[in-house]
């Protein structure tokens, strides 16, 4: 198989793993944002957050600006786009296993209609009731002794 995404793509998912990243992220999806607005809905301190930022920023996520003493910053699609492309190629394999198992099912359910079940019986057979015999010295309940 050929890798034509090594580097880049791996650096991308790495990124994606981490459900913090995620979420700043789907922040960033709204509007560009300051470093201190995407740390303050996180339960994490602002070094935690800003390391973050830097793996997000390492992978081409996102672009930081700084303006002053703010950091502004901003979702890039790219690396986002490279990975949706090769995801799709196994969403074509996945459509078409899909795709076989709904043939599959339609031929049996073909095949059920074909067979008549039999009819079902009315009367149920009551088979004897077959009980053993009581140890002798023993009651109803178990293990008591009879007087």
């Amino acid at each position: 198989m050929v890798k034509r995404y090594t580097g880049s793509l791996d650096v991308t998912f790495f990124a994606l793993a981490d459900p913090t990243r995620r979420a700043v992220l789907a922040r960033l999806a709204e509007s560009e944002a300051a470093v201190s607005e995407l740390a303050a809905p996180l339960a994490m301190t602002l070094p935690a957050v800003t390391k973050h930022l830097a793996l997000l920023e390492n992978a081409s996520l996102i672009v930081r600006e700084k303006v002053g003493r703010t950091v502004t910053c901003r979702l890039t699609a790219k690396p986002l786009e490279e990975a949706v492309s090769w995801m799709s190629t196994y969403a074509k394999f996945w459509d078409q296993q899909f795709a076989a198992l709904a043939d599959h099912l339609a031929r049996h359910d073909a095949q059920l209609e074909e067979k008549p079940c039999p009819p079902s019986n009315s009367k149920r057979s009551v088979a004897p009731r077959i009980s053993r015999p009581r140890a002798k010295g023993y009651s109803k309940r178990g293990r008591t002794l009879k007087n």
